[in-house]
């Protein structure tokens, strides 16, 4: 018996079936782990490449005060940045508080009264609903400032509907809206080449609309980003992939000059734009954190995989399947019951360096529409690109597993999950 396996067992207290289990699932799993590595070391050299060229010193951590004149570090940030990302201009801050916060200021920065906004990819993200107007709030809506909206469902195959949204597109179509991630949906990510058909399209109709993707969850998937192939505008968190688990806060904007700068505007005030905002010190963990992103990404995708191919074993619907192509780092399970959703989240807490004697519990979150649970003991507040699982209480039940700074912590997480559904008596292996 191997050291690990025998920790595991007793320390652990992993029951041997599980082991077994999963024992089987690597033996089938190594190929997909090679084409992912081949995916990283590419990505892994892009960054590089992108620091050395923008000549990257340690100079670069130090920050100012005030109004953040002149900080070399934050201006070089968003140069590698726009290069990483094959963009024109970027902004990096700390001041940008969530993935939800940087889709905003992208939104309401391009935006005007009598624009019409397109969802390309039906129903945008749960938090998006209230800044868009599609559940009601306090008045500050997009719609409610005169933003109209519409959105195109995907077709029976789960794929964007090309010839409907091409049909949708008016004179007063401003904007078109790409989420790259499934959210919290039952579908495959969009590829590259997804979004390259839908902008492609699109820009035959009228190449003045802005094709904005939500990135989150999708960065160094693929060798390619949504602006390499023609996105105009694009967004994410630091604190999921492209932060390598060590940014602390922050989120990223990176596309086309002119909207950027119209973004930035929104982001402090018009005139000011981009040249005010400290970034605290942060730069050195930002920086670190987007160089190690390739390789992070990389560990929490092998942990999807084997995870997906453990419920495959035991007959639960997954998706994306362990051999299919992904595109974010969420792995989908079709659990079948809000005692097996909870029963698994407690097991991926209780697997966490950080809270692991806490129990998660369902609660109205807010921007939800029903009960959540979230599990996540993450050394940054809220991290998913660290180990975490998370589930709307509602059917089918639906549980997202996602992250992991190492594979053996994701492993660890998928066994720990099954082991709380085993005790509860939720589970037959």
């Amino acid at each position: 018996m191997s050291k690990t396996r025998e920790m595991l067992l007793n320390m652990f207290n992993i029951d041997e079936r599980i082991l077994n289990l999963a024992k089987e699932a690597e033996d089938e799993i190594k190929e997909e782990f090679k084409h992912l590595d081949d995916i990283k070391s590419y990505n892994q050299f892009k960054v590089l490449k992108a620091m050395q060229n923008n000549r990257l010193s340690d100079m670069h951590f130090n920050w100012n005060t005030g109004y953040g004149y002149n900080d070399a570090g934050r201006e070089t940030i968003e140069r590698v940045y726009s290069e990483v990302f094959n963009a024109e201009d970027a902004i990096v801050r700390p001041i940008i508080v969530s993935g939800t916060h940087a889709l905003t200021l992208c939104l309401t920065g391009i935006l005007r009264p009598g624009n019409e906004l397109i969802s390309a990819t039906s129903k945008p993200y749960d938090t998006l609903e209230e800044v868009i107007g599609i559940k009601r709030g306090k008045g500050m809506s997009l719609m409610d400032l005169g933003v109209e909206y519409k959105q195109i469902d995907f077709n029976e195959n789960g794929k964007v509907d090309i010839d409907r949204l091409i049909n949708s597109i008016t004179v007063k179509t401003k904007m078109v809206y790409i989420q790259r991630s499934t959210g919290y949906g039952w579908r495959k990510a969009l590829t590259i080449d997804d979004i390259k058909e839908i902008v492609d399209n699109v820009k035959k109709i009228d190449k003045d609309i802005v094709c904005m993707v939500d990135n989150c969850y999708g960065e160094f998937l693929e060798i390619k980003e949504p602006t390499d192939v023609g996105a105009d505008i694009m967004a994410g968190s630091l604190i999921k992939n492209p932060g390598g688990g060590l940014a602390l806060t922050g989120g990223y904007i990176v596309g086309k000059k002119k909207l950027v700068e119209l973004i930035s505007y929104r982001m402090t005030s018009p005139g000011i734009g981009k040249e005010c905002g400290l970034t605290f010190g942060l730069t050195r963990n930002m920086f670190q954190g987007l160089f190690m992103a390739p390789q992070v990404v990389s560990e929490a995708l092998k942990g999807a995989v084997f995870c997906s191919k453990v419920f495959e074993k035991l007959d639960y619907e997954v998706c994306p399947k362990f051999n299919e192509s992904r595109s974010d780092i969420i792995q989908g399970i079709k659990l079948g019951s809000a005692e097996k959703v909870i029963a698994f989240c407690q097991g991926i807490q209780a697997a966490a360096p950080v809270d692991s004697f806490v129990t998660p519990e369902p609660w109205d979150m807010p921007g939800y529409d029903c009960p959540v649970i979230m599990a996540a003991g993450a050394f940054v507040q809220g991290s998913s690109i660290e180990l975490s699982a998370d589930a709307p209480i509602r059917k089918p039940y639906i549980v997202y597993f996602q992250g992991g700074l190492t594979y053996e912590h994701a492993k660890f997480g998928v066994l720990k999950g099954l082991q709380s559904m085993l005790d509860k008596g939720l589970l037959k292996i």
